[in-house]
């Protein structure tokens, strides 16, 4: 907890940079800008005004209650990006949920990436260096990719070029900002490891999601444990998969006598509503040939 009580701080010592009028960065090239770029600054709400041009214009209310609980109880994980218009005043680029949703609790500030003239190159630089540090968490390095895909848009390709990662190790790292906010918030605090969100990640409802993540930290299960119980969730649905593979009597039949007649490996696949097909397989132009003179003379 110690690592984000720091970060706070940094983003509340860059507010205050922002509200000296001496201090006013308007672009990449003024003194300090290297303090804003690239970093979360903690930004007054009644600062920060809705893009008119924003496409989306109506939000499901429940949904809006539900992230505004999360964030009282667990913060803001994933910053806001606004543009900064003038002194003290911004514009939101994205994440109008997050700002709507904290205003509906009452919060006065929120943390923010903001975006001045002329500071793509430098944006990308700083967030670049960010990846390569080593005390950054999982949570921290997802979240700088997500922003040089989003805002310097790049392609995940282009990125494992500029960043020199595989271009899975960062589709990794993007899948855990999937994971429910409670987990992120635990893997940045240091309770589970990255391992343990990979094995989460393959767990599609988010209640379930959180009873297992429940039982990591209940019981101090270890990656491969969790991988394990993860495969023992899903073992119902694979152990009756069999059965909806089982071929009709007439289809089975069928697959030996044509396998018999043709001398072949004949495969019959028939779906719930009757349909299907049959596959026989050749290795070369002359079995093709046998075959084919076969099934015309059965005519």
């Amino acid at each position: 907890m110690a690592k984000a009580t720091k970060k706070q701080a940094l983003g509340r010592g860059l507010s205050a940079l922002l509200k000296d009028p001496a201090n006013d960065i308007q672009s990449a090239e003024d003194k300090n800008a290297d303090k804003v770029v690239g970093n979360i600054v903690e930004l007054d709400l009644s600062t920060i005004e809705v893009n008119p041009f924003q496409p989306r214009t109506s939000f499901n209310e429940e949904s809006l209650r539900e992230l505004a609980s999360s964030i009282k109880e667990l913060g803001v994980i994933q910053p806001i990006t606004v543009r900064k218009l003038g002194f003290n005043s911004f514009q939101l680029v994205s994440g109008e949920r997050r700002f709507r949703a904290s205003k509906l609790i009452g919060l006065a500030s929120i943390p923010a990436y903001i975006r001045i003239a002329n500071d793509q190159e430098s944006l990308e630089m700083a967030l670049v260096e960010n990846i390569q540090r080593q005390d950054l968490d999982p949570i921290e390095i997802a979240l700088s990719y997500q922003r040089l895909i989003e805002e310097i848009q790049v392609t995940q390709e282009e990125l494992s070029d500029r960043v020199g990662k595989n271009r899975s190790t960062i589709a990794n790292y993007l899948r855990l900002l999937k994971l429910d906010p409670i987990i992120q918030t635990g893997m940045r605090d240091g309770f589970i490891s990255m391992g343990h969100g990979r094995a989460l990640i393959n767990v599609e409802d988010l209640n379930e999601q959180l009873d297992i993540y429940e039982k990591i930290l209940s019981k101090k299960l270890s990656v491969r444990d969790t991988e394990a119980l993860v495969r023992t969730n899903k073992k119902p649905e694979s152990n009756s998969a069999p059965a909806k593979k089982a071929l009709p009597t007439y289809a089975n039949k069928a697959r030996r006598e044509l396998t018999d007649i043709l001398d072949a490996k004949v495969a019959i696949k028939v779906s719930k509503s009757g349909k299907g097909q049959f596959v026989v397989p050749f290795h070369n132009k002359d079995e093709f040939n046998r075959i084919l003179s076969l099934l015309k003379s059965e005519k």
